[in-house]
Formats: C-alpha cells, sequence, structure tokens
C-alpha cells in the first residue's frame, strides 16, 4: 500500500524538498559545481531551517544506497523521484552528488550569499505567504469573483487568520526592500501566482507598497481578523 504522510515524511520529507527545488530548473550538477537549483535550495534553506540540511544528506544518500525494487515499486512504498531530464541510468549517481554538495556546504560552511529568489521554489520558500495571497485571491479568475482587486484583498484580509495577514505584510516589506527592476518585480509577482495584471494605474511595486498599506490600515481599523486560517 502506498505510504502514509507520516512515514512518507520520516524516510523522504526533506529529499521531496530538494527535488521539488528542481521544478522547471535543469539537473545539470557536477562533481565541481552545484546547480542553480540546489543552490537555491542551499541559500534558503541554510537561511530558514540549517539542521534540514543534514537530513536532505542522509535521504538522498539512503535513497540512492537503496533504490525502490520491483516489489516496492510494485506496492507504490517508495518515493517516486520527479522527471528532472536525466536518464534513469544516471539518477543514482545525481542524488549522490547533490548529497555531496549538501556534506560539503555543511562541513566547509559554505552558505550562498543572498540574493533574489532565483527560482520558481525559491520565490515560494522565502515568501510563502504571499504565494498564497497572489495565487489564492489573484488567480485568472479572479474578476470574475471580486469587483476589483481591492475588494479581493479585503476578502483575503477578513477571512485569515490576523497573524497570517500580519506576516503577508511583513513579507511584500521584504520583497520592496529587494529594490528590483520593476520588470523583475512583474516576473516576481508572477512567479507567486498572480494570473491579472495590477490595477490602472499602478505598476506592479506600486501595487505590492499599497496593498501593504491598506492592509495594514484596514487591520488596524477593524481589528484581528478571524483566528481560522484562509
Amino acid at each position: 500500500m502506498p505510504l502514509s504522510p507520516l512515514e512518507h515524511d520520516r524516510r523522504y520529507g526533506e529529499l521531496d524538498q530538494v527535488m521539488r527545488a528542481y521544478a522547471g530548473q535543469p539537473a545539470d550538477d557536477t562533481a565541481d559545481k552545484p546547480s542553480a537549483a540546489l543552490t537555491a535550495y542551499l541559500r534558503r534553506t541554510w537561511h530558514s531551517r540549517p539542521w534540514a540540511l543534514a537530513i536532505a544528506e542522509r535521504q538522498l544518500r539512503d535513497y540512492a544506497d537503496n533504490p525502490p525494487g520491483r516489489l516496492r515499486l510494485r506496492l507504490g512504498e517508495f518515493y517516486p523521484i520527479p522527471d528532472v531530464g536525466l536518464p534513469e541510468s544516471e539518477i543514482q549517481q545525481w542524488l549522490y552528488c547533490l548529497a555531496d554538495h549538501i556534506k560539503h556546504s555543511i562541513e566547509q560552511g559554505e552558505v550562498p550569499p543572498p540574493a533574489t529568489p532565483a527560482t520558481h521554489w525559491e520565490w515560494h520558500a522565502r515568501f510563502p505567504e504571499l504565494g498564497q495571497f497572489l495565487g489564492g485571491w489573484f488567480s485568472q479568475d479572479m474578476p470574475d469573483e471580486f469587483d476589483d482587486h481591492d475588494t479581493a484583498a479585503d476578502d483575503y484580509r477578513t477571512s485569515t487568520d490576523s497573524h497570517l495577514v500580519a506576516r503577508l505584510v511583513g513579507e511584500l516589506h521584504e520583497l520592496l526592500t529587494l529594490d528590483l527592476e520593476e520588470s523583475d518585480y512583474a516576473l516576481a509577482v508572477a512567479e507567486l501566482g498572480m494570473e491579472v495584471d495590477p490595477p490602472t494605474p499602478y505598476s506592479a511595486s506600486g501595487w505590492l507598497a499599497l496593498t501593504a498599506s491598506r492592509l495594514s490600515a484596514r487591520r488596524a481599523e477593524y481589528g484581528p481578523g478571524p483566528s481560522g486560517s484562509a
């Protein structure tokens, strides 16, 4: 039978995070240089969950040491490595390569310097609540569900736990402090799930600043939102 969620996380939880970091990215790691995807994973995990790196290294190596056999494949009791564009015959050595890079990073204390997110995974790992906000309230269906952008933002505020609203405001300010080019802000909101244009006459960064101000003001005016999250 398929793995239970608890067993999945115990055996493959951090391995899964590493694999997710390769979504839309080439698995072009070499023994001398990690890929952009792995560098992004290392950068974010060092910053937010450094203890998880050792778990990732062990789970990658364990999986490479013990790839699923026919019985486990038939029963579904294994983690299926997603398609990363490599031949199946090369997956095992690639996993060892990733484990070696993570081990080296831990043992040598080599931490990728702070930088603007470089991959889809890193954008969402760094700005999780902003991804929920933009992907959940500003998808292509937004014009059919809400009268305008302000109405959608107000619906988020009134239906979301106040702590998460505060977290969103913090993430909005953090994104704005990156001081990106306007085209990069447009790319950022698209990576984070926004599928509609900002309202006229605002640019992406201008609307983000307006939204942060609006959510802060509304929270102060009306008090905390509901205790349940969106």
